[in-house]
């Protein structure tokens, strides 16, 4: 089954995660690529131009405000983040950005997802797509999951992960992500007993 992009977050035992892949039938040729305090999607070398093509498939996935993960698939990431940063909460960031940047106007129409984990567990998952915004609280102690396509409310999904680099994997092709089709890339922030780590694949 293809979903297109899928993200996920959630707490448990071992830690916090927000974890991110990229699905693709179009645009294949992208990698994520980590910095200090992010995820970056981009085209791999020699597809550059991909970007005029497409200017939705670059972005920054992941990001790190003080005790939060922020993940979702475009630029809303930012937009998500700078608000957390300036104190709002992450429910009504999430509404926020998702309302006002609105789906993504492609020929496909494809949703905006994004999602926000604390450290302590508190987390919000959502979606704007042509038809509905829905923002959703993700239980501590739990994972959630969305797409682009498909699954397009939230779902509960056992998650196995116990740092960032397993957290990657395990979106990538793990559990019952292993059944969705067509992985180009993933990406994952976790957070255990240390600060917060960041991995790709």
């Amino acid at each position: 089954m293809y979903l297109g992009r899928i993200l996920a977050v959630g707490s448990g035992e071992d830690g916090v995660f927000a974890a991110y892949r990229v699905s693709s039938r179009s645009f294949p040729n992208r990698i994520a690529k980590k910095f200090e305090d992010r995820i970056a999607i981009i085209p791999k070398e020699g597809h550059e131009t991909d970007i005029f093509k497409n200017p939705y498939i670059a972005y920054n996935c992941i990001r790190i405000v003080r005790d939060t993960a922020i993940v979702s698939n475009g630029s809303h990431t930012d937009v998500i983040a700078d608000k957390i940063s300036i104190g709002m909460n992450i429910r009504d960031a999430i509404a926020l950005s998702l309302f006002t940047m609105d789906y993504e106007k492609d020929e496909l129409n494809t949703p905006r997802i994004a999602a926000a984990i604390k450290d302590d567990g508190e987390g919000y998952i959502g979606i704007v797509t042509p038809h509905s915004i829905q923002v959703q609280k993700v239980p501590r102690g739990s994972a959630y999951y969305i797409s682009t396509y498909e699954h397009i409310t939230p779902r509960r999904v056992k998650f196995e992960a116990e740092n960032a680099d397993e957290a990657a994997a395990y979106i990538m092709d793990g559990g019952e992500f292993s059944r969705f089709t067509h992985p180009i890339t993933a990406a994952a922030a976790f957070k255990g007993i240390r600060e917060w780590e960041l991995s790709t694949i």
